[in-house]
This record gives C-alpha cells, sequence and structure tokens, in this order.
C-alpha cells in the first residue's frame, strides 16, 4: 500500500508513469538527416545485395516513429544552432545562437537538466566538440563562430563526458585575439584529456572526467568520412562505447547521453550521395552500440534519434521511373579525398596533366567508363571542365559551407548523382520534416507529428529531469 502511494505521488507530480522512467537516456541526432537520407540509405543498402526495396537500419525498426518539424524563431529554414538549440532546450531561437532564446537569454538545457538530477551526462559527436549542435548541450553563446567561448562554457557545465574530433579555435577568441589554450583551463577544472581510444583505455580508469578528442596531427574539425576511414581512425561508434563505459563506471545513477552523427550534413552540403548513405550507416553502427546496452536494461533505457534539419532538398528520382542507386557503390572516397587527389595530381604534373591522366584517375576512384558508362553529354561535361581548368587553367573551386572542390571533383559529383538518378535542391539546409524513431522507456512519447522543440520536453518527462 505505502508502495502505491508513493507512485500515485510521483504519477501526479510527474505527468508520467513508473514504468516509463528512464535511468539511462541516449539521445542520437543525425546532422542534416532527413526522412530521405534514411529511405535513401535503406534503399541504398538493398540495391547493393542485388534487389529492389529496403534493408534497414536498425533504428528505422524501432517501435515509436515521429517527424518533427524544424524552423527557427527567425526563419522557416534553420541553421544547426538553432535547431540544436530547440533540441536540447525545447526552445525556439535564432539562427546563430546556442543555448539562447531569441532576446540573448540563457536556456537551461535537457542536459543540465539531467546534471541537476544526478545523472551523469556524456555529450559527444563526430564533429568538433564545439560545433553547433554539441555546444548547444553545454554552452551559452549568442554566436556559433564564438569557438573559443564555447569552449571555456565546456568545464563551466561540469559534464562528466565529452568527445570528438578536436577544438576548432583553442587559442583564438571571437575577436581574433590570441589567448591562453583552453586545454590547461580545461585541465585544472578536472578533466583528463584523451587522444586516441588508446589513450582513453589508458586513462579512463582513474579519471573523474573526461575529455576525449583524435590523437595530434588528426583533423580537430571532424572524424573521417566513413567511406574514407583508414584503420586507427577513431569512430561514432567507438565514441558510443567509451561514452557508455565512462558514464556507468563507479555509482551508476544513471545517465543522459547526445551523440551527434555531424558529417551526414557536411555530406550533404557537397551534394555528395554515396558519403551520405556511408553517414547514415556509420550512426546506425553508433546506435547498435545504444541498443546493446537497452538490451540489458530495457525497462530503463530510452534511445532517441532524430535529427536537427535536412540539408540537400534530397530527391530519390530525377525524373525517369528510376533509381539506379547500386551505381554508388563504385565510389570509393568522399568528393573531398577526391579532390586532393586531383590537386595532388595537378601538383605532380603541372601543365602536362592530360585528358587520359585525369580519367584514369576517374575511372580509379569513382569507376566511370570502367564500371559505369556514361552518356555523350556526362562525358562531354568531365572533358569541358578537365579543359576549362587543367588546359585553360581557369580553376575556380566550389566552395560549401564545409569544404573547397576542385572544380572537375565538383562535376564528378554531379555525374554520380546523375547516374544514380538523385536529385538535390540545395548545397544547404532545407525547411523538410526530419524523423523521430525511438525505442524504451517512455518511447510511445515520440510516435506522431510535432515540433522538434517537444523532443527533449519528452525526454525530461520520460526521465524525471524537472
Amino acid at each position: 500500500m505505502k508502495r502505491f502511494m508513493y507512485v500515485l505521488l510521483f504519477v501526479l507530480l510527474t505527468g508520467t508513469t513508473y514504468a516509463q522512467q528512464a535511468k539511462y537516456v541516449f539521445y542520437f541526432i543525425g546532422d542534416g538527416m532527413g526522412v530521405n537520407q534514411v529511405n535513401g540509405t535503406e534503399m541504398y543498402l538493398a540495391e547493393q545485395e542485388g534487389r529492389i526495396g529496403v534493408t534497414p537500419l536498425l533504428f528505422t525498426q524501432f517501435p515509436a516513429v515521429g517527424v518533427a518539424t524544424t524552423f527557427s524563431a527567425t526563419n522557416s529554414v534553420t541553421d544547426s544552432s538553432a535547431a540544436g538549440t530547440a533540441l536540447a532546450t525545447g526552445v525556439k531561437t535564432y539562427n546563430g545562437a546556442i543555448g539562447m532564446d531569441d532576446q540573448k537569454n540563457v536556456i537551461q538545457t535537457v542536459a543540465e537538466k539531467a546534471k541537476k538530477a544526478g545523472k551523469k551526462v556524456g555529450v559527444t559527436t563526430s564533429v568538433s566538440v564545439d560545433h553547433a549542435t554539441p555546444a548547444a548541450f553545454y554552452a551559452h553563446q549568442p554566436n556559433r563562430n564564438m569557438y573559443y567561448e564555447i569552449a571555456l562554457d565546456l568545464p563551466k557545465a561540469n559534464f562528466d563526458f565529452y568527445a570528438g574530433g578536436g577544438f576548432l579555435k583553442p587559442t583564438t577568441t571571437a575577436d581574433k585575439k590570441e589567448a591562453p589554450s583552453i586545454f590547461p583551463i580545461i585541465e585544472e577544472a578536472g578533466y583528463t584529456i584523451a587522444k586516441g581510444i588508446d589513450d582513453f583505455k589508458v586513462k579512463s580508469t582513474q579519471a573523474d572526467k573526461m575529455i576525449l578528442i583524435q590523437k595530434d596531427g588528426a583533423n580537430p574539425s571532424c572524424l573521417p568520412y566513413s567511406i574514407d576511414r583508414k584503420d586507427g581512425d577513431m569512430t561514432l561508434a567507438e565514441i558510443t562505447e567509451s561514452a557508455v563505459s565512462f558514464l556507468t563506471k563507479g555509482k551508476n545513477k544513471g545517465f543522459f547521453l547526445m551523440v551527434e552523427g555531424g558529417k551526414i550534413d557536411w555530406a550533404c552540403h557537397s551534394n555528395d550521395p554515396a558519403t551520405v548513405f556511408e553517414e547514415v550507416i556509420d550512426m546506425d553502427n553508433a546506435i547498435k552500440v545504444a541498443y546493446e546496452f537497452y538490451k540489458k536494461h530495457p525497462k530503463e533505457t530510452l534511445i532517441v534519434v532524430t535529427a536537427d534539419h535536412e540539408t540537400g532538398g534530397l530527391g530519390l528520382g530525377t525524373g525517369k521511373y528510376e533509381l539506379h542507386l547500386k551505381a554508388l557503390k563504385n565510389q570509393k572516397q568522399s568528393q573531398d579525398l577526391l579532390s586532393t587527389a586531383i590537386t595532388d595530381l595537378r601538383k605532380a604534373k603541372g601543365h602536362d596533366v592530360t585528358w587520359e591522366d585525369a580519367k584514369a584517375l576517374l575511372i580509379e576512384k569513382m569507376g566511370f567508363w570502367k564500371e559505369l558508362p556514361l552518356t555523350w553529354e556526362q562525358e562531354k561535361m568531365l572533358r569541358d571542365e578537365f579543359e576549362q581548368s587543367f588546359v585553360k587553367n581557369k580553376v575556380v573551386f566550389e566552395e560549401t559551407l564545409y569544404s573547397k572542390t576542385e572544380p572537375l571533383a565538383a562535376t564528378a559529383r554531379k555525374v554520380m548523382s546523375q547516374i544514380a538518378m538523385i536529385g538535390w535542391t540545395s548545397g544547404s539546409h532545407t525547411a523538410e520534416y526530419v524523423p523521430v524513431y525511438a525505442v524504451g522507456a517512455g518511447s510511445k512519447e515520440f510516435a506522431g507529428k510535432y515540433d522538434n522543440t517537444e523532443i527533449p520536453k519528452r525526454i525530461a518527462k520520460v526521465a524525471g529531469y524537472k
């Protein structure tokens, strides 16, 4: 009877039931991952198996499915900081804001509520730790480009675990002045910094709070694309495993863990479909780590998967009633590395690069001609760009938010999209719906159509955060 009264009181105070209480929360955010990025990935996987249909990703099989709107307070098309803030706080704000409302007032995040509730908290990403989406969970700054100031907010939040590629501006303020390195400041706040998974394994047992970044010499802005990965590169799945092991050691009162698949967005900005689909698969691999944990604690674990916005206006079909996604498997590298290879060819041979040289590179990296027949028009597109940038030496790099691309590489990417029959409306964000998937304690809360600001509110409700 006494237990019943406690449960009844809990229900009255929180509006939820005891059975819904989530002790462990995984919050996955696929940056730029709209409905078609998910659907396209599943059809891409099926076509690699030689059939038409879908090969389901793990997270698309979760029982609760919804869609969310993503507009910001200032525009129908959001940026990652406003969307990240909405997903972290449940409040709309202007494009560019980090953890602040549209009047620049600080707003409490669901991660901060979890910490206040006595949970251990982790914020992780495949891009830099100070990037817009992860920053929105621990920092409060008026502009997403204030990377140094965002990094200084990290120890103030006092979360237990952070991970990502590294830090973008560790010694330079927003007004471009030299400043003390953030690393000793973070260490003085009680954080142990590990560089790479092996270093993490050595240091994590003795550490009270942890920051995991890549090894020295790696690009601090991000992990490599999945399609470009080499042995020894850190992965989002490894980050997720490390976070779980760290957040469950010692007194286990539960945790809140945000994991961002940040480079889906980058590949969509580049309109690079093979790289996009491989990044979605990569995030699904990180979700599998969470799902293994869920299977051991099914009544206490909630996994929510969503996105901050769609990027690229990805269309599956460009006129004919056809898709040829199997063709994408012939692409061996991201557009970024193809661009680097073309630049290296230019440096190695100067003005002596021939069309046959360029063609050999495209055969090797993209499968053109050898595996993928080109139309006369497609070959002309590539040949014309070669003439322009190698013969006439008029090299105009294509610039998107996260890359500068050799013109021949950009043209090769366009040809690949044509062959696969994939269309793009934009090199930026769109106002499309994003999907939501959930499994575990309280997952029924996430079915239906709603605004993205509802997601953190429902997580807080299910987890009992105030």
